[in-house]
């Protein structure tokens, strides 16, 4: 692709990761990131500044061929209790981007949405149109903006591919407190520290290493779009407990976990499981790192920035 990318939400985990990929592969890009620092790129055009209305929006579409929408500012227990936080913070900023996109209908739209925070009403049903529903305002604000881009994508022929990314793990992601099981494990570990645990560690969770997110996206830019909203799962396929996930976390890093068990919460599902049948169909794409080699790399990288 030739065409600059705008690339919302680039200061975040996965934007970081995604960013250098699209800069090694020489294609431009503007970034929007809520800091600067959060981003250092030679060559890039950063907007740093909130960008939240249509008109806002609308001169940044005529530059690029494509938006890839990454931006979260919440997790399920983050705005548990707090459903305007999802109207203000994350579907807002969508819905103005989306009447944007009304008038430049050939710019393509990759939206992030969420596979680790929604269930479907048949538990033994993993496909993406298969009707799902959440526990959490986190989810529920992403099946909103789903339903929102197929609305948009057909009143004005647009071009959507929706991802449902599994639980995202790797290296460059934060400690950082309600973003991330692993890191924050890691991060518990390395310090001698208690981690406090939501339930009995039974809950069952998909776990995805970056690096095959990342190429998924790479692949879903460079494959033509055609008209209407597609939805793809985007994970390993393998369901792991929390509990099985500690143990491997420990093998890797020699080191023994201190855990608290408190009462689980009610935005918390016990399981979720997914399959990627329609991503490999469609794009040929696979998961290729076991989470034991994907853990191994993290915490690899963990210690290496500890020094």
């Amino acid at each position: 692709m030739s065409d600059p990318v705008l690339l919302i939400g680039a200061g975040g985990f996965v934007g970081r990761a995604l960013q250098a990929a699209l800069t090694q592969q020489g294609i431009p890009m503007i970034a929007m990131v809520r800091s600067r620092a959060a981003l250092q790129t030679v060559g890039t055009h950063i907007i740093d500044t909130p960008l939240q209305s249509a008109s806002d929006l609308a001169p940044l579409l005529s530059k690029v061929g494509a938006v890839i929408h990454l931006a979260s500012a919440s997790t399920p227990g983050g705005s548990a209790g707090n459903p305007l936080q999802e109207l203000e913070h994350n579907l807002r900023p969508t819905l103005a981007l989306l009447e944007a996109l009304q008038s430049t209908p050939h710019v393509r739209l990759i939206y992030v949405s969420s596979g680790g925070t929604l269930m479907h009403r048949q538990q033994d049903q993993s496909d993406e149109y298969q009707a799902v529903y959440s526990r959490s305002y986190h989810g529920a604000g992403k099946i909103a903006a789903e339903q929102f881009i197929e609305a948009w994508s057909e009143q004005f022929s647009g071009h959507a591919t929706v991802l449902r990314p599994s639980n995202l793990y790797g290296p460059g992601q934060p400690e950082r407190a309600g973003f991330g099981i692993i890191p924050a494990a890691m991060g518990k570990l390395a310090h001698g520290q208690e981690l406090h645990i939501w339930g009995d560690g039974s809950a069952c969770r998909d776990y995805l290493y970056i690096d095959d997110f990342v190429r998924l996206l790479l692949t879903v830019l460079e494959t033509p779009s055609p008209q209407g909203c597609r939805i793809f799962n985007a994970c390993s396929g393998l369901s792991t407990s929390l509990n099985e996930l500690l143990g491997l976390i420990e093998q890797v890093s020699g080191k023994h976990l201190q855990r608290l068990y408190m009462p689980s919460r009610a935005v918390d599902a016990p399981s979720v499981q997914l399959q990627s049948h329609r991503a490999r169909a469609a794009f040929g794409w696979t998961a290729q790192v076991s989470l034991g080699a994907g853990l191994h790399l993290t915490w690899q990288w963990f210690n290496s920035t500890r020094h």
